[in-house]
């Protein structure tokens, strides 16, 4: 969806939890809007909710908008009572609705020094997804009141290629610590998970924090770094060049597969583009420490992506464990998992000693 189209979407359905707004634009009260009566910044997709191509928005037209769009929107699940969010924070100072990040925070903290952070990207292939999906992750762990959480929204593909996706994610990175005294955020102890092309991308941080040249421009916070603590890495697709040869029911032969659509063209016509933006090309020592869970039977993103990432950060002498799903698919559920995880983060943020197994864990695809 473009930008102004959605923008216009989103003001459309804003509408309908206020009746007065319609009722508002319309100035000469003759129960349509004409192009003019709109703000200047809905005007120009007009033509778009103009179904029937008379020159105006009828009170119908702009209902069958709203209720079309209300059922396709994220539903935001209910939050725990303790968790308080303030929702649609702008990190990169412009007027895109992909350039947000929902902030969460416990209520009663379990202690008044600064929280460390859980921020969570995404999937959908760079191509769908949403922000909202995030707290369904977050919410178990920022329920004991240790942390705080974040989910970031960034560009997708039928707006924008790469590098927009990563320079966003590092302008919502930047925005944090440039607001963690205002939040009570601990600048220095930051997680980042991701699933699928969230996983892409919460790599891509863990592996690029010191490449300048990848950082992008974004937001007014460029004296921030994008550094980040740790990676919690499920199933992301990690070396392009590898995954297009590797068997998946993705035809990847095509030029509208996601990494094709993320490059702008094939990953075999764009090697140049797909070297970049594949997180084991930017591995080096120092970089954060990984988690990363992946089903052996992913349809989508080979298991060979996590392994490959797997091996180039521990042949880098960074920290690295990867949990074999075994039997998972493209998502997978796990009691286990979860206690992994949050041995992960209290150890990577908390500083609490953990040993924690790498043996596989049995488990079935997600349905």
């Amino acid at each position: 969806m473009k930008p102004l189209l959605a923008l216009l979407l989103t003001t459309l359905i804003a509408s309908a939890q206020q009746p007065d707004l319609f009722k508002a634009w319309d100035q000469n009260n003759d129960g349509q809007l004409s192009p003019q009566e709109l703000p200047e910044k809905v005007r120009q997709n007009f033509d778009r909710v103009d179904t029937d191509k008379n020159g105006f928005i009828s009170k119908a037209e702009h209902q069958a908008v709203t209720a079309r769009n209300s059922q396709n929107r994220p539903k935001t699940p209910r939050l725990p009572e303790n968790i308080d969010a303030k929702l649609d924070l702008p990190y990169a100072d412009t007027e895109n609705p992909r350039q947000r990040l929902d902030l969460y925070l416990p209520k009663a903290p379990k202690t008044t020094t600064p929280l460390p952070v859980i921020v969570f990207i995404h999937g959908g292939g760079w191509k769908g997804g949403d922000k909202a999906s995030g707290i369904n992750n977050l919410a178990p762990y920022l329920a004991s009141g240790h942390y705080a959480g974040v989910s970031v929204g960034y560009r997708l593909t039928n707006e924008a290629q790469w590098p927009a996706q990563i320079h966003d994610c590092k302008a919502a990175i930047r925005w944090i610590k440039a607001h963690a005294k205002e939040y009570n955020l601990d600048p220095a102890k930051i997680a980042v998970w991701g699933t699928s092309a969230g996983g892409h991308l919460v790599s891509f941080l863990g592996t690029s924090g010191d490449v300048q040249s990848l950082e992008g421009t974004l937001g007014k916070h460029l004296d921030q770094n994008s550094q980040v603590t740790c990676v919690i890495n499920f199933f992301g697709p990690e070396n392009f060049l590898t995954m297009v040869r590797q068997e998946s029911t993705v035809d990847r032969s095509t030029a509208d597969y996601p990494e094709a659509l993320l490059l702008g063209g094939r990953v075999q016509d764009q090697t140049a583009a797909a070297t970049e933006a594949s997180p084991v090309t930017h591995v080096s020592p120092g970089d954060a420490p990984f988690l990363t869970a992946h089903g052996t039977k992913d349809p989508l993103v080979p298991y060979a992506q996590g392994q490959e990432i797997d091996a180039a950060l521990k042949k880098a002498g960074v920290d690295s464990l990867l949990i074999t799903m075994t039997n998972g698919g493209h998502g997978f559920r796990s009691p286990e998992l979860d206690h992994r995880v949050q041995q992960f983060l209290d150890l990577h943020l908390r500083n609490i000693p953990a040993t924690i197994s790498t043996e596989p864990i049995l488990t079935e695809p997600k349905k």
